[in-house]
């Protein structure tokens, strides 16, 4: 698909997509979890529909971090 083919979605249906607030979507993608694109006219925030898609299914088979030693749990 070229980019000119490439469906863009706003920031009101992304948010809608993936059952989160725009707050949170614009959260993310200052943390760069998404990559954010600005209309060429009126600089509003567009979201690749490729890019939204793959990020709900992230959000629906979270991964352990592997990188975070496992909490240990205190014995009383």
């Amino acid at each position: 698909m070229t980019e000119s083919e490439t469906e863009y979605l706003t920031i009101k249906a992304a948010c809608e997509l993936l059952g989160v607030s725009h707050n949170t979507l614009r959260s993310w993608g200052a943390a760069e979890k998404i990559v954010e694109y600005r209309h060429p006219v009126n600089n509003y925030r567009l979201f690749r529909k490729d890019d939204v898609l793959e990020l709900k299914e992230r959000l629906a088979n979270p991964q352990p971090n592997k990188s975070a030693p496992a909490k240990q749990r205190k014995a009383k």
